[in-house]
Parts: C-alpha cells; sequence; structure tokens
C-alpha cells in the first residue's frame, strides 16, 4: 500500500518521554460482545482478579480504560456474558505478568491451550471466542501533548484529522513530534522503516504549519540522473530544445508551501548537493537563465536508510527529525489499524461489505475471527502497515466463511531469529547503559525491536 493510506508513530528529537517507571499491561485487541473497546488499556500495579463485570467491594479488579493525553480514563470491567464474574488472577512477576485459569472459559497463551502461565510483552491473551487481550508495556505517565491538540484527533480508534491511527504511547508521541516540527519552520527529515507511513507524515507536518502553498510529493528514486536539475528548478521557454515549454519546476511548484521528497537517500551525494544553495538562501537558477529566482520554500524529505547515509551537508541543513516506528513497537495499535483498513475496503467493494461486515448495537465493524487479531498483534512486519494490508486480503480471498479469519495467514516470523541472539551478559549491560529504557537497548543490541529483547530477558530470567 502506499504510505499515503498508511499509518505511523514515532518519536522525534524532541523530548516528551516520561521519566516514569513502565508498568506491564493488558490491551483489547478483540471482543466479541464490545468490539469497538479494541485498544483500551489496564495497567496492571498488583495482584488482581480480570472477570465479568464488577467484582467485590475488597478486591482488586482489572478493568479497561481509553488512554489518551490530557482525557480522563474511565475504567470499565469486561462484559463478556460467557466470562467468569472471577475467569483470572492475574500478578505482576518479573518482566511481565503471571495468569491462572479460575474461571470457565478456556484459557490461550499465544494460541496454545495452558490453565496458567507468564506473559511478557508481545503475547496474546484469549478467552475462548470472546475477548483477545496482548500484553505490552505502559508508562503510568501520558504522553505530554505541547505541540499537537486534543480536537485534532477524531474519536478513539478512528483516523485523526491528518489520517495517523493509533493510541499506543508512541502514535501520540509521533503527533506530538509532527506538531513541534510544524511549528518550527525547519527543514524536516523523516526517517523509519518502509511501509510505514513516513508520506502521512510528511503530509501532517505541512497542513499542521499552517504553510498557504501545495504540498509537492515526489520520490527522489525516480529522479533522472541527467535530468535532475530540470526536475528540481524547472527550464525556461524553449530551452534546451526550440518548442519546449517553460516548467516551474519541483521548487517552483512549491514556492509558498512544502516540497516533499521520498527516499531521499536514494540520490547520489552529487545530486544531494544540488539541494544545499536553495535550503540555505532560497535561490535557484531555471536552466536556460542567467538570473537567480527567490523561493519560499520549506523541505521535507525521508529515507528508510541511517541519516549518514546521507551526505554531511545536506543532512546538516535538516534541523529537526521526525522517527516514525514500525508495527513491532505499537502493536496495541494493529488492531485499530487492521479493522480500519476493512473498512476502507468495504467502502471500495460492496462484496466485501456484504460479506465481511457485521451490525452491533454500536454500529458495522468488520467481521473477524479472534485468531486473526491474536497472530497479527504477535507478527514481525517486514513492511509494516503494506504488509498488514496485503495480510488481510489474503485473509479475505481464503475465508471460507463471512468471518476474516487466521488460517490463510503464514505462521509469525522474527526477523531477529535469523541473526545470533546476543548474549544474556550483553543484554543486560545494554539495558543497563540505556537507563532501563528497552527500546534504546534493543537498537544498541542490532535487535528488531524492544519485544524480541523482553522475550530475550524472559528466557533469561526463567
Amino acid at each position: 500500500m502506499s504510505d499515503a493510506t498508511a499509518t505511523s508513530t514515532g518519536e522525534s528529537n524532541v523530548s516528551n518521554q516520561s521519566t516514569s517507571p513502565e508498568l506491564p499491561a493488558l490491551v483489547v485487541l478483540w471482543s466479541k460482545q464490545d468490539p469497538h473497546r479494541a485498544g483500551e488499556v489496564a495497567l496492571i500495579r498488583e495482584c488482581a482478579v480480570l472477570g465479568r463485570g464488577p467484582g467485590e467491594a475488597n478486591q482488586t479488579r482489572v478493568e479497561f480504560a481509553r488512554h489518551r493525553p490530557g482525557a480522563p480514563a474511565q475504567p470499565q470491567p469486561l462484559n463478556e456474558p460467557k466470562i467468569s464474574r472471577e475467569q483470572l488472577v492475574i500478578d505482576v512477576t518479573g518482566l511481565g505478568l503471571s495468569v491462572r485459569s479460575v474461571g470457565r472459559c478456556a484459557l490461550f497463551i499465544n494460541d496454545q491451550a495452558v490453565t496458567e502461565g507468564v506473559l511478557s510483552a508481545g503475547d496474546t491473551l484469549r478467552l475462548g471466542g470472546e475477548v483477545v487481550l496482548g500484553c505490552v508495556r505502559r508508562s503510568a505517565r501520558p504522553v505530554a501533548l505541547r505541540h499537537f491538540k486534543l480536537d485534532w484527533a477524531a474519536e478513539f480508534g478512528r483516523p485523526d484529522r491528518f489520517g495517523l491511527i493509533g493510541e499506543s504511547p508512541a502514535a501520540w508521541k509521533l503527533r506530538e513530534a509532527l506538531g513541534f516540527a510544524a511549528k518550527s519552520g525547519q527543514h524536516v527529515l523523516i526517517l523509519g522503516p518502509s511501509g510505514a507511513g513516513k508520506e502521512l507524515a510528511a503530509s501532517a507536518v505541512h497542513h499542521l504549519s499552517g504553510r498557504a502553498g501545495a504540498l509537492v510529493a515526489r520520490n527522489a528514486a525516480t529522479l533522472p540522473p541527467g535530468l535532475v536539475d530540470a526536475e528540481l528548478f524547472g527550464n525556461m521557454r524553449n530551452y534546451p530544445n526550440p518548442g519546449m515549454s517553460e516548467r516551474l519546476g519541483l521548487v517552483g511548484d512549491a514556492d509558498g508551501g512544502t516540497l516533499f521528497l521520498d527516499e531521499i537517500g536514494e540520490l547520489s551525494e552529487e545530486l544531494q548537493a544540488h539541494l544545499l544553495r536553495v535550503l540555505d538562501a532560497g535561490e535557484y537558477q531555471r536552466l536556460g537563465e542567467t538570473g537567480a529566482r527567490r523561493v519560499d520554500l520549506r523541505l521535507v524529505a525521508a529515507t528508510n536508510r541511517e541519516p549518514t547515509s546521507l551526505k554531511p551537508d545536506l543532512l546538516a541543513r535538516f534541523a529537526v527529525t521526525v522517527h516514525v516506528t514500525g508495527l513491532e513497537e505499537r502493536r496495541e495499535d494493529v488492531p485499530l489499524l487492521a479493522a480500519w483498513l476493512l473498512e476502507q475496503q468495504a467502502q471500495l467493494s460492496p462484496e466485501v461489505a456484504g460479506r465481511f461486515m457485521r451490525e452491533t448495537p454500536s454500529g458495522v465493524v468488520p467481521n473477524t475471527s479472534p485468531r486473526l487479531l491474536d497472530q497479527l498483534f504477535r507478527r514481525t512486519y517486514a513492511t509494516h502497515t503494506r504488509e498488514l494490508k496485503a495480510l488481510l486480503w489474503s485473509a479475505m480471498a481464503d475465508a471460507e466463511s463471512d468471518v476474516v479469519d487466521a488460517a490463510p495467514l503464514a505462521a509469525p516470523a522474527d526477523r531477529a531469529a535469523t541473526a545470533p541472539l546476543p548474549s544474556p551478559e550483553a543484554a543486560r549491560k545494554a539495558l543497563a547503559d540505556a537507563g532501563g529504557n528497552h527500546t534504546r537497548a534493543a537498537r544498541a543490541l542490532g535487535l528488531s525491536s524492544r519485544y524480541v529483547l523482553y522475550r530475550l530477558l524472559k528466557k533469561v530470567d526463567a
């Protein structure tokens, strides 16, 4: 899928990271009775009982709430009728949660039937065909919004006014980072893996900036080396050949607005150097003209490469950097993304709408199986939202009923498993060097995500 329909989250060089410790948490991935509760979270601080409805007055219950910055959470218990009032006893242990079944509903951990077990971040818990929960880690302190207004967001779990979907801390950190980048007025570099939604992030920066001109987008990898000056800066009439029409070029088209160059890392250093003058002074020269022109231009560029792959002179022009993370860093947003992607397909295809959507008291929702969301949450993605969309299409194409099921999906493959894992001593040292930040430690170790580090430490401590 194109980045324009993808959704992304991440962090910027603006520090709004919480210093409060992370807590284990459960997030609703799928609910048969209340499908619109997907994305709700329960922070687990102590031993508690998960079950249907309210418990005894002196009983600590696991309740789920819609966590948003600046919005009060209103915790509510699960209401699935087939779940016992006392279904699970959950306690905090080590890096995760110990879970013991005491009710009538069958317990599955990572799609395996059990009566008790331990959950770490990235694992799933399913209660029969009633509800699927994912284990994550969350800071008790919400993301602080200083540059992004809460009223720019839509209702919980829906795309905001800029097309971003997500209720995870990473989603809100990205929104805040994009708000800062937009207000800075500086040239912006967006980093992130392929398919994570960098183009959508660039569009948000432009629309939040209030610039009156257009957003002009081009994949830098498609700029022909021999014609890059003509493509970027345009040419005067009748140059270089008689009858040639005048062209403004990408820079001229973006005057007063934003020029978005995707995959800027694909440009050679020689071609990157062509941008320096216009970025510094707003000056450029059309082919065939002797005088310089001036332009009010803001460049937003994106790459899935390391920033050091850019020419140092060009990299120095980007005062603000925004990081767009992949799905492994925001697994709790996967059910929200999946639901939206399925809704989009239903709008385009009456056959999809008639077959894979169902009526509920709160509206029409995709008709998905619990095992589908169980597998999608645990999966390691190579191309992120693009891959998620392809998986959903595969599931719909092979579905034998009116339910989008998990049967056609390939088994989740952890890309990090193909490379040797670090030793326990290296993992602990990296975590200590990162000040207890699992994301930074995982990056330092070359792991695909912090969830791989959680699993490694879980095995070590077992």
